[in-house]
């Protein structure tokens, strides 16, 4: 079971953008996190929920999509994320988040693929454009924008060939991630 949930949850960059993801939805994936673990059990995460246009729209120019990906800017007006959740660190709790919101958001996104969602973790931000667009006290630190809508794309996984890692589109627009061979990640 949760290798099923794992082998759907991909990187999708684009979505039915007119398809809404509902606030309660949102908050029931922060509670995902919340109950997920936390190094010392600090607990120094908080969490910025976006679900309607207007917010949607401040947030996605501050985002960079698929570096591999030279000649896609990334999702055109109706494909974009229909909500996001930024996660940000409270440094009044803890300077260094550590690896939590790692553990946060790969929980977030095992929920959202549950309810036949998806989404794409995005560290490439523009954080202090993020941050003073969003009006982000200064005390909470940008680390992740998880952007999440239905998938309007098709993701597939292949292995590996001559070491090359990069994913790509073909020309049916399908993303191609190769992914290594358990043999060369296992060390005996």
């Amino acid at each position: 079971m949760v290798r099923d949930l794992i082998l759907k949850n991909r990187s999708y960059r684009r979505f039915y953008e007119n398809e809404p993801v509902s606030e309660e939805v949102l908050r029931g994936l922060v509670d995902l996190a919340r109950l997920s673990p936390s190094a010392g059990n600090r607990q120094p995460l908080k969490y910025l929920l976006s679900w309607t246009p207007e917010r949607n729209a401040l947030i996605f120019p501050c985002l960079s999509w698929a570096g591999y990906l030279t000649d896609w800017p990334g999702p055109a007006e109706g494909e974009r994320p229909a909500a996001y959740i930024i996660i940000l660190a409270d440094t009044t709790i803890s300077a260094d988040a550590g690896c939590d919101h790692g553990i946060a958001a790969q929980s977030i996104m095992l929920g959202a693929v549950e309810q036949g969602l998806g989404g794409c973790i995005i560290a490439a931000v523009k954080r202090e454009e993020l941050q003073r667009r969003l009006g982000i006290p200064e005390h909470l630190k940008i680390l992740l924008v998880l952007a999440l809508g239905r998938p309007k794309e098709q993701v597939v996984l292949e292995e590996v060939t001559e070491g090359e890692i990069k994913y790509w589109r073909d020309k049916q627009a399908v993303h191609h991630v190769p992914k290594r061979r358990l043999e060369e990640l296992i060390i005996l």
